[in-house]
């Protein structure tokens, strides 16, 4: 007989569902650990979930630059360790580091150098300067304020082949308008593709006209992120409008200054359409005397025209390595300048 004082909770958990026997309270243990094992394996994959998804969403970026970006940049240093048979067109024996010998040495590569950086200087570094100065003009509550920001990104839509035209048309050497304008006031024209310095200032100005308004666009979007809180408790504290521009606003789009000059940096060192574009010469190789031939135009006619491809791979990776070094500084120093002004 069974003991009718039995609980009946009790009867509920040690009956079998099926035929109404007792279960064993071995069968019990075992079932709870069984599904202790399943809650376990579940709540493990979840963690694995937050940790590995955003990983899965951003990998096909990876794998798309490790197909098109990172294989040929490791076998271009593959190839600058080799010489190559042009009459063949095959690679030829290892010759070590001779090919970063002869770019270092190169008089040609080292004019091409100094060239890169002279046109960066004069378009990059004022680039950012007066993006962020049409950027703070734009922030402010002006009238058809679509129209002026939409009017400072129509030179970066404008096409760079089309760009240069114009510009071509006002630093021509003997017709163009800018010329035409300094005789009229009485002083000499300039020769724009002869002289060095100048026709570097006439290929940094299509650079900083095209490049000012995208750059000023990135520049409000931050601006327009920083809360108005802060800028009210400037203002109640007696700051003036310049007091919080550099206080306040310079501050906090840090991490945008950042990411602008490191793109600057790059796209200034690698500049190639403009001067090539700008030369009229027939080989367009930077000039008759490569006044204005900048490290990328270089490679260029060492590797496609002149067919040295080891050579131009060893001069690819000398400004590969240029580029790093150059955007790792613009980095520390644009943290410790925006630190200064926090403090």
């Amino acid at each position: 007989m069974t003991n009718s004082t039995a609980p009946a909770g009790d009867a509920a958990t040690a009956t079998s569902p099926a035929d109404g026997r007792p279960e064993p309270p071995g069968d019990r243990r075992r079932a709870r650990a069984a599904g202790d094992r399943r809650l376990l394996r579940r709540q493990r994959r979840s963690r694995w979930d937050l940790k590995l998804s955003p990983y899965l969403y951003v990998s096909p970026f990876f794998v798309l630059f490790a197909l098109v970006g990172l294989y040929p940049l490791l076998y271009t240093g593959f190839l600058s360790l080799f010489d190559w048979n042009r009459a063949y067109y095959v690679r030829g024996e290892f010759i070590g580091l001779d090919n970063y010998r002869f770019v270092l040495t190169d008089p040609v590569f080292r004019k091409a150098l100094v060239n890169t950086f002279s046109i960066f200087l004069m378009s990059s570094v004022p680039q950012v300067v007066l993006a962020v100065a049409v950027a703070a003009l734009l922030d402010n509550r002006l009238r058809g304020r679509t129209f002026w920001r939409m009017s400072v990104l129509l030179p970066f839509v404008v096409a760079p082949t089309a760009a240069v035209l114009i510009f071509g048309s006002l630093f021509a050497d003997r017709y163009g308008m800018i010329n035409q304008l300094l005789t009229e006031v009485g002083l000499e024209p300039i020769r724009w593709h002869v002289d060095r310095w100048w026709s570097h200032l006439a290929i940094a100005g299509m650079v900083n006209w095209r490049w000012t308004g995208y750059n000023a666009l990135i520049f409000l979007a931050a601006m327009q992120a920083v809360p108005r809180d802060l800028y009210e408790a400037a203002s109640l504290d007696g700051a003036g409008r310049i007091r919080q521009f550099f206080s306040v606003t310079l501050p906090m789009i840090r991490p945008t200054m950042i990411f602008v000059i490191i793109t600057s940096t790059i796209g200034g060192l690698q500049i190639f359409t403009e001067p090539r574009l700008f030369d009229d010469t027939p080989n367009r190789e930077g000039g008759p005397d490569h006044q204005y031939m900048t490290s990328t135009l270089y490679i260029y006619v060492k590797g496609i025209e002149d067919q040295f491809y080891g050579r131009a791979s060893a001069a690819a990776w000398i400004l590969f390595l240029i580029i790093v070094g150059i955007a790792a500084l613009n980095f520390a120093i644009t943290r410790f300048l925006t630190r200064r002004s926090v403090s």
